[in-house]
């Protein structure tokens, strides 16, 4: 069987965008991808991203906050999607190990403020606009096969 193309999610602090993406990628084409998340400043998965993917019926418990460091030079990533402004202008442009660099950036989920019903919508939106990218790559990448 052929080895699967790794994917990098990345974003600032690895807590709500590049875990949300790492685990709905997983979810939809974890038999084709090898999937992973970093950020440069990791601060802990964000609650309120494990339970936007709950509401899928995806279980995202096992994922953890990981420094980019953590991949630099050691894993070569077919993909490396950068889905915050911050990240990617604080990105080295080319890193060891870097594949295609695709840049999607989406407004942060964690800078909600208001009740939890208010930062509950937030990360839902997020990650349906996340999936609705992630759906219309693979489409790309199918058609491009």
């Amino acid at each position: 069987m052929p080895e699967k193309t790794k994917v990098l999610f990345l974003c600032t602090g690895n807590s709500a965008r590049s875990q949300l993406g790492e685990a709905l990628l997983r979810h939809r084409a974890g038999d084709r991808f090898e999937v992973h998340s970093a950020g440069l400043e990791p601060k802990g998965v964000n609650p309120y991203t494990l339970r936007v993917l709950a509401e899928l019926g995806l279980d995202a418990s096992g994922q953890t906050s990981k420094p980019l460091s953590q991949y630099l030079g050691r894993v070569h990533f077919g993909y490396v999607i950068i889905v915050c402004a911050d990240a990617d202008e604080k990105c080295p442009a080319v890193f060891p190990g870097m594949g295609q660099r695709l840049r999607w950036p989406f407004e942060d989920p964690a800078a909600a403020e208001g009740p939890d019903e208010v930062r509950l919508a937030k990360f839902r939106a997020i990650r349906d606009q996340i999936d609705q990218r992630l759906q219309g790559w693979l489409a790309e990448l199918d058609r491009a096969a």
